[in-house]
C-alpha cells in the first residue's frame, strides 16, 4: 500500500478553493439570474398572447383585442405603461401590427438595471 504524504506544492487545497469559488459564482448567478429570467419570461408570455390574438384578428375587433391584452398585462403584473397597446390594421401589406412599450427594473449587486421592452407582433389579415 502506498501512502500519500503531504508535500509542498500539493494542489488539493487549490482545487477545493476553485470548487468553492465556482459554486459561489453559480449561486450568485442563479440568485440574480432568476430576476432577470422572470423579466424575459413575462415578455415571452405577453408576446405569445399578442401572437394568438393577431392570428384571430380577422374575426375580432380592436376593442376586444385590447381588452384581452390588458387582462394579460394585469395577470402578469406588468407596469402601467404596458397597458398602452398600439393596434394597427394595414392595407398594404394587408396585416395587423400589435405593439407596446414598458420598462422593468431589476436590482443587481451595486446597481439597478432597467430593461426597455418593446414587443411587436405582425400577422396577415
Amino acid at each position: 500500500m502506498v501512502s500519500r504524504s503531504i508535500v509542498p506544492g500539493d494542489r488539493s487545497g487549490k482545487s477545493r478553493l476553485r470548487t468553492l469559488l465556482t459554486l459561489l459564482f453559480i449561486a450568485v448567478f442563479l440568485y440574480y439570474g432568476i430576476d432577470v429570467g422572470a423579466v424575459y419570461f413575462r415578455r415571452w408570455q405577453l408576446v405569445q398572447e399578442m401572437k394568438s390574438l393577431a392570428r384571430l384578428a380577422p374575426s375580432l375587433d380592436d376593442a376586444t383585442i385590447r381588452r384581452r391584452l390588458r387582462a394579460k398585462v394585469e395577470a402578469l403584473d406588468l407596469p402601467q405603461s404596458a397597458y398602452q397597446f398600439e393596434i394597427r390594421r394595414l392595407q398594404r401589406p394587408r396585416e395587423i401590427r400589435i405593439s407596446t412599450y414598458y420598462e422593468e427594473t431589476v436590482e443587481l449587486p451595486f446597481t439597478r438595471y432597467t430593461f426597455k421592452i418593446r414587443p411587436l407582433v405582425r400577422a396577415p389579415l
